[in-house]
């Protein structure tokens, strides 16, 4: 790898990052004006035209305003895990299935799980750290949440790598040429949707951000820059889990236009489930991980092993 291929990557990583973050500002208009419509309102529509800079006012309001942090909190480790939290969040788009030479290496989907697994300790360390009991009973409830959730993920993750024999991301596209994913496997994407909407602490699974029992969750005594970080790392979260829904089950046509109008529909899904569906019991939650999604994602992994193992001894 020379110095130009090198420079080439870090020039790439850095105009997807900073497109992620852009689209993350229009994320967080659109599901204000979508909200506000399903609530028969209008949403922001006085900051210029139709309330389009609307986010970026927001931006420039929250990273201008004081710092605080109490008095009593681990302050290195307070400040440190949003600014983590948004790094683990930019980082995994590192596994985006170029088409072109850039970082598509081999390994995406277990890039994806390491980083996805990080990202409970930054949760963990902002609740421990801001030593409030609110929010430490938020962080511990994302906590059993995210890990209960991943592992449906990684198994129905795991059942695709059995029938692509692969880890790249990129194989999707050619293992997809006739026939979409979730046409064989609409099961399997409706529970990889669910667990998207709990990895990423969403309605009906924000139980880390139930206002009416824990004020506001594990970010309770986060204010101006630090709650502006771990927003930006949510909604980054969503972006990502749509694009990876669209890569595994909606044909991965990655560089064409209807890919962003499948990855824009889906991420308004996330927004429509939270306009439409109230929170979930908690206890639910947890029996729909283990009781439902888990034998069901069981079945689909064993099931694609037989179908790999049928189709090697066919074609040999």
């Amino acid at each position: 790898m020379n110095l130009f291929e090198i420079l080439i990557s870090l020039v790439d990583s850095l105009l997807l990052i900073i497109c992620v973050l852009v689209g993350v500002a229009f994320l967080t208009l659109l599901e204000r004006k979508v909200l506000g419509y399903i609530q028969i309102r209008k949403g922001p529509n006085k900051v210029g035209f139709v309330g389009v800079p609307q986010p970026f006012s927001d931006a420039i309001k929250l990273f201008m305003k004081e710092q605080t942090h109490p008095l009593l909190s681990n302050y290195f480790l307070y400040y440190f895990s949003p600014v983590f939290s948004l790094f683990l969040a930019l980082l995994v788009w590192m596994v985006y299935p170029y088409m072109t030479f850039m970082l598509s290496f081999n390994f995406g989907v277990l890039f994806f799980l390491c980083c996805t697994s990080m990202g409970v300790y930054t949760v963990m360390v902002a609740g421990w750290a801001s030593n409030s009991n609110y929010a430490l009973l938020g962080g511990l409830r994302a906590i059993a949440q995210t890990i209960s959730y991943e592992v449906s993920l990684a198994l129905i993750l795991l059942s695709f790598v059995f029938l692509i024999d692969s880890y790249c991301l990129l194989q999707f596209f050619y293992f997809q040429g006739y026939v979409w994913f979730i046409f064989f496997s609409f099961p399997l994407a409706l529970a990889w949707f669910a667990s998207c909407l709990a990895e990423t602490n969403r309605t009906p699974f924000d139980f880390a951000e139930g206002e009416s029992e824990l004020v506001s969750g594990f970010n309770v005594e986060y204010s101006s820059g630090g709650f502006a970080l771990i927003f930006l790392a949510e909604y980054a979260s969503i972006l990502f889990m749509s694009m990876l829904f669209c890569t595994i089950f909606l044909g991965c046509d990655v560089g064409t236009f209807n890919f962003f109008i499948k990855l824009t529909f889906l991420s308004f899904m996330f927004i429509w489930v939270r306009g439409t569906l109230p929170r979930f019991r908690y206890d639910k939650l947890m029996y729909l991980a283990w009781k439902s999604f888990l034998p069901l994602s069981l079945n689909y992994l064993i099931f694609f092993i037989g179908l790999s193992i049928f189709l090697f001894s066919v074609c040999v």
